[in-house]
């Protein structure tokens, strides 16, 4: 990366990586929840997310879209292979994520693992700096932005095995939601910020191409706003990034004459919240760009309504996954 400004500027190449296989995990595969799993648990599905499942499969059954945000949290509790699921049978129509969300996408399909630990890692100046993570994916995107593809297509296809630019064998390309969503013709697009994620700290770090593959995948979303008049839009775990994305896009498609009436979304989040607060500066809430725009702001703005589900992701996800497994087809 070239810097020919009036300013000192850090030297990436300087930066010391070290294998992946060296890295401890948090999250393994033993730590994978699956479908079959949660099935045969049957877990009681409260009410308010029944509701959610409900206008969910409304919608796919009347030919409407589901779009699935999310941030990285759902991954590192094992959740992919419920919404992998979710992908392959057609229930979602698109999904998105941020930075950090194909992090651990791309190395629990590479190495069966991800999640490492920062409080030990940090002080070692090794937080992030596992070498194939970063040499990887920023190849993958160098590339991906030589052929003008999207983030989420560039990782999906170098995690499928074609060359990009070189071929990377995978022990799991099959746990990968960006990877399956490619493979089932739903759009994988990706939503990151310049050095917010830990490729970037990398030395082959290429933020032309990094912030290209985004902004086509920003493109790849608008689009499909555009169409999502009647449909649904589900938010788990991204409070800034994805609240919005959506909301610039929906500016766009209303601005193109395609605003998405009677849209239905679903905020999932940990932290107790009133959508009440919305309109008053002086509470917190108030602040919080999910609960603001994903709940409040854009479905009233176009007739439709908000549904904010506070709750633990470790029971939260598998209940929706549950209550939607219920009423959809295998």
């Amino acid at each position: 990366m070239e810097y020919r400004g009036a300013f000192d500027f850090f030297d990436f190449g300087r930066v010391r990586t070290y294998p992946i296989s060296q890295r401890p995990n948090k999250v393994k595969a033993a730590d994978l929840v699956w479908p079959q799993a949660v099935r045969k648990q049957a877990p009681p599905v409260r009410e308010d997310i029944e509701h959610v499942a409900e206008h969910i499969v409304q919608a796919r059954a009347g030919g409407r879209l589901v779009i699935w945000m999310m941030g990285a949290h759902p991954i590192k509790l094992g959740h992919s292979p419920l919404i992998i699921d979710l992908i392959r049978r057609g229930v979602v129509s698109l999904f998105a994520t941020q930075g950090a969300g194909s992090i651990h996408d791309f190395e629990l399909a590479l190495i069966g693992e991800t999640s490492e630990n920062v409080p030990r890692a940090l002080p070692e100046g090794l937080f992030g700096m596992a070498t194939e993570t970063g040499r990887y994916m920023n190849d993958a995107l160098v590339e991906g932005h030589r052929r003008g593809l999207g983030y989420g297509e560039a990782i999906a296809r170098m995690i499928l095995g074609e060359e990009m630019p070189y071929r990377v064998e995978f022990a799991h390309p099959d746990w990968s939601i960006l990877a399956s969503a490619y493979l089932a013709d739903v759009a994988p697009t990706v939503h990151v910020t310049i050095g917010t994620d830990i490729i970037d700290q990398h030395p082959n770090f290429d933020g032309a191409a990094k912030g290209g593959c985004s902004g086509r995948d920003f493109g790849v979303f608008a689009a499909a706003v555009c169409k999502l008049s009647g449909g649904v839009v589900v938010n788990i775990g991204s409070a800034v990034t994805m609240p919005e994305v959506l909301l610039k896009s929906v500016s766009m498609a209303g601005n193109t004459g395609k605003p998405p009436m009677g849209l239905v979304t679903a905020d999932f989040d940990m932290r107790p919240a009133d959508p009440a607060a919305e309109g008053d500066p002086s509470r917190p809430d108030f602040y919080f760009r999910d609960l603001k725009s994903v709940v409040v702001r854009i479905p009233r703005a176009f007739g439709g309504h908000g549904h904010y589900v506070q709750g633990n992701f470790i029971e939260t996800v598998p209940q929706l996954w549950s209550a939607i497994d219920r009423r959809w087809p295998q």
